[in-house]
Protein backbone atom coordinates (compact mmCIF):
# COMPACT_ATOMS: atom_id res chain seq x y z
CA UNK A 1 0.00 0.00 0.00
CA UNK A 2 1.43 3.34 -1.07
CA UNK A 3 2.16 5.94 1.58
CA UNK A 4 0.58 9.37 1.19
CA UNK A 5 2.82 12.30 2.12
CA UNK A 6 0.86 15.58 2.25
CA UNK A 7 3.43 18.33 1.73
CA UNK A 8 3.00 22.07 2.27
CA UNK A 9 3.71 23.66 -1.14
CA UNK A 10 5.54 26.70 0.29
CA UNK A 11 7.24 25.11 3.30
CA UNK A 12 7.87 21.42 2.51
CA UNK A 13 8.19 19.30 5.65
CA UNK A 14 11.71 17.91 5.67
CA UNK A 15 10.69 15.02 7.94
CA UNK A 16 8.18 13.71 5.39
CA UNK A 17 10.49 14.24 2.45
CA UNK A 18 13.21 12.26 4.23
CA UNK A 19 10.77 9.37 4.54
CA UNK A 20 10.08 9.57 0.80
CA UNK A 21 13.82 9.55 0.08
CA UNK A 22 14.23 6.44 2.24
CA UNK A 23 11.60 4.66 0.14
CA UNK A 24 13.49 5.63 -3.04
CA UNK A 25 16.72 4.29 -1.60
CA UNK A 26 14.96 1.00 -0.81
CA UNK A 27 13.97 0.59 -4.45
CA UNK A 28 10.52 2.16 -4.40
CA UNK A 29 8.84 4.05 -7.22
CA UNK A 30 7.08 7.22 -6.08
CA UNK A 31 4.75 9.74 -7.68
CA UNK A 32 5.79 13.33 -7.19
CA UNK A 33 4.79 16.80 -8.37
CA UNK A 34 6.83 18.84 -10.84
CA UNK A 35 6.48 22.21 -12.52
CA UNK A 36 4.71 20.53 -15.45
CA UNK A 37 2.71 17.55 -14.13
CA UNK A 38 2.99 14.64 -11.74
CA UNK A 39 5.79 12.21 -12.54
CA UNK A 40 6.93 8.73 -11.61
CA UNK A 41 10.44 8.63 -10.18
CA UNK A 42 12.94 6.13 -8.81
CA UNK A 43 16.60 5.74 -7.88
CA UNK A 44 18.88 6.13 -10.90
CA UNK A 45 20.99 3.04 -10.14
CA UNK A 46 18.20 0.60 -9.27
CA UNK A 47 17.40 -1.62 -12.25
CA UNK A 48 14.39 -3.28 -10.66
CA UNK A 49 12.90 0.08 -9.75
CA UNK A 50 13.42 1.35 -13.30
CA UNK A 51 11.67 -1.75 -14.66
CA UNK A 52 8.79 -1.19 -12.26
CA UNK A 53 8.54 2.44 -13.35
CA UNK A 54 8.24 1.32 -16.98
CA UNK A 55 5.59 -1.27 -16.10
CA UNK A 56 3.46 1.29 -14.28
CA UNK A 57 3.76 3.73 -17.17
CA UNK A 58 3.31 1.04 -19.84
CA UNK A 59 6.44 1.95 -21.82
CA UNK A 60 9.42 0.00 -23.18
CA UNK A 61 13.15 0.68 -23.28
CA UNK A 62 12.82 2.83 -26.42
CA UNK A 63 10.90 5.48 -24.51
CA UNK A 64 13.16 8.28 -23.31
CA UNK A 65 13.38 8.52 -19.55
CA UNK A 66 14.42 11.77 -17.89
CA UNK A 67 16.89 12.62 -15.18
CA UNK A 68 15.46 15.13 -12.72
CA UNK A 69 18.47 17.15 -11.57
CA UNK A 70 18.98 19.62 -8.72
CA UNK A 71 20.93 22.09 -10.85
CA UNK A 72 23.39 22.32 -13.71
CA UNK A 73 26.19 20.78 -11.65
CA UNK A 74 24.75 17.38 -12.53
CA UNK A 75 24.78 18.16 -16.24
CA UNK A 76 28.41 17.40 -17.05
CA UNK A 77 28.28 14.18 -15.01
CA UNK A 78 25.47 12.61 -17.01
CA UNK A 79 25.61 14.36 -20.41
CA UNK A 80 28.22 15.45 -22.91
CA UNK A 81 27.69 19.11 -23.74
CA UNK A 82 29.60 21.73 -25.67
CA UNK A 83 29.45 25.46 -25.00
CA UNK A 84 26.48 26.00 -27.34
CA UNK A 85 24.46 23.23 -25.73
CA UNK A 86 25.28 24.44 -22.24
CA UNK A 87 24.16 27.99 -23.04
CA UNK A 88 20.80 26.76 -24.32
CA UNK A 89 20.22 24.48 -21.35
CA UNK A 90 21.09 27.33 -18.99
CA UNK A 91 18.47 29.57 -20.64
CA UNK A 92 15.72 27.10 -19.78
CA UNK A 93 16.92 26.11 -16.31
CA UNK A 94 15.23 25.75 -13.93
CA UNK A 95 11.97 25.38 -15.77
CA UNK A 96 9.58 23.13 -17.72
CA UNK A 97 12.07 22.04 -20.38
CA UNK A 98 13.50 18.59 -21.06
CA UNK A 99 16.75 18.49 -23.01
CA UNK A 100 17.83 15.42 -25.00
CA UNK A 101 21.60 15.09 -24.78
CA UNK A 102 24.30 12.51 -25.42
CA UNK A 103 24.64 10.35 -22.31
CA UNK A 104 27.97 9.85 -20.57
CA UNK A 105 29.17 6.52 -19.17
CA UNK A 106 27.75 7.58 -15.79
CA UNK A 107 24.30 6.83 -17.17
CA UNK A 108 23.66 3.06 -17.07
CA UNK A 109 23.41 1.81 -20.65
CA UNK A 110 20.01 0.25 -20.01
CA UNK A 111 18.60 3.73 -19.24
CA UNK A 112 19.76 5.59 -22.32
CA UNK A 113 18.04 5.33 -25.70
CA UNK A 114 19.14 1.94 -27.14
CA UNK A 115 20.03 3.26 -30.61
CA UNK A 116 21.04 6.85 -29.99
CA UNK A 117 22.67 6.63 -26.52
CA UNK A 118 20.90 9.78 -25.41
CA UNK A 119 19.13 10.75 -22.20
CA UNK A 120 16.66 13.44 -21.23
CA UNK A 121 17.71 15.86 -18.50
CA UNK A 122 15.90 18.68 -16.78
CA UNK A 123 16.05 20.92 -13.72
CA UNK A 124 12.50 21.44 -12.42
CA UNK A 125 11.30 24.70 -10.92
CA UNK A 126 9.22 23.21 -8.10
CA UNK A 127 9.94 23.83 -4.42
CA UNK A 128 8.88 20.44 -3.07
CA UNK A 129 10.71 18.50 -5.76
CA UNK A 130 13.85 20.60 -5.37
CA UNK A 131 13.82 19.97 -1.63
CA UNK A 132 13.47 16.23 -2.22
CA UNK A 133 16.28 16.19 -4.77
CA UNK A 134 18.53 18.05 -2.35
CA UNK A 135 17.84 15.49 0.39
CA UNK A 136 18.38 12.62 -2.06
CA UNK A 137 21.68 14.11 -3.19
CA UNK A 138 21.51 12.83 -6.78
CA UNK A 139 19.26 12.95 -9.86
CA UNK A 140 16.14 10.80 -10.03
CA UNK A 141 15.05 8.74 -13.01
CA UNK A 142 11.59 9.88 -14.05
CA UNK A 143 8.78 9.85 -16.58
CA UNK A 144 5.49 11.72 -16.80
CA UNK A 145 2.69 9.97 -14.91
CA UNK A 146 0.37 9.13 -17.79
CA UNK A 147 -1.64 5.91 -17.29
CA UNK A 148 -1.16 3.32 -20.07
CA UNK A 149 -4.72 3.82 -21.36
CA UNK A 150 -4.71 7.63 -21.19
CA UNK A 151 -3.41 10.60 -23.16
CA UNK A 152 -3.13 13.10 -20.30
CA UNK A 153 -1.18 12.87 -17.02
CA UNK A 154 -2.93 12.44 -13.69
CA UNK A 155 -2.98 15.58 -11.58
CA UNK A 156 -4.78 14.60 -8.38
CA UNK A 157 -2.91 12.72 -5.66
CA UNK A 158 -6.05 10.89 -4.54
CA UNK A 159 -6.65 9.61 -8.07
CA UNK A 160 -3.03 8.48 -8.29
CA UNK A 161 -3.30 6.61 -5.00
CA UNK A 162 -6.51 4.88 -6.05
CA UNK A 163 -5.14 3.81 -9.40
CA UNK A 164 -1.56 2.84 -8.53
CA UNK A 165 -1.76 2.00 -4.85
CA UNK A 166 -0.14 -1.43 -5.28
CA UNK A 167 2.57 -0.35 -7.71
CA UNK A 168 3.87 2.72 -5.88
CA UNK A 169 5.80 3.07 -2.67
CA UNK A 170 4.42 6.58 -2.05
CA UNK A 171 2.69 9.64 -3.44
CA UNK A 172 4.21 13.01 -2.58
CA UNK A 173 1.19 15.29 -2.52
CA UNK A 174 1.94 19.02 -2.78
CA UNK A 175 -1.30 19.89 -4.54
CA UNK A 176 -2.22 20.10 -8.19
CA UNK A 177 0.41 20.68 -10.88
CA UNK A 178 0.03 22.88 -14.00
CA UNK A 179 -0.99 19.77 -15.99
CA UNK A 180 1.07 20.59 -19.04
CA UNK A 181 3.99 18.57 -20.44
CA UNK A 182 7.49 19.91 -20.61
CA UNK A 183 8.81 21.37 -23.82
CA UNK A 184 11.29 18.83 -25.22
CA UNK A 185 14.34 20.03 -27.15
CA UNK A 186 16.82 17.63 -28.75
CA UNK A 187 20.31 19.09 -28.44
CA UNK A 188 22.17 15.90 -29.35
CA UNK A 189 22.69 16.87 -33.00
CA UNK A 190 24.35 19.73 -34.82
CA UNK A 191 21.28 21.96 -34.43
CA UNK A 192 18.57 22.07 -31.75
CA UNK A 193 15.29 20.37 -32.69
CA UNK A 194 11.99 21.15 -31.01
CA UNK A 195 10.49 17.71 -30.33
CA UNK A 196 7.44 18.81 -28.33
CA UNK A 197 5.98 22.21 -27.58
CA UNK A 198 4.77 22.10 -23.99
CA UNK A 199 4.66 24.47 -21.06
CA UNK A 200 8.10 25.95 -21.65
CA UNK A 201 8.22 28.78 -24.21
CA UNK A 202 10.72 27.83 -26.97
CA UNK A 203 11.40 31.54 -27.53
CA UNK A 204 13.27 31.54 -24.22
CA UNK A 205 15.80 29.27 -25.94
CA UNK A 206 15.84 31.27 -29.16
CA UNK A 207 13.78 28.69 -31.04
Amino acid sequence: MAQHFIIHPDNPQVRLLKQAVQLLEKGGVIALPTDSSYALACHLDDRNAADQLRRIRGIDEKHHLTLLCRDLRDLSTYARVDNRQFRQVKLGTPGPFTFILEATKEVPRRLSHPQRKTIGLRVPDHRTLQALLELHGAPLLATTLIPPDAQEPLNDATDILERFDRGLAAVVDAGACPLAPTTVVDLSGDEPVLMRHGRGDPAVLGL
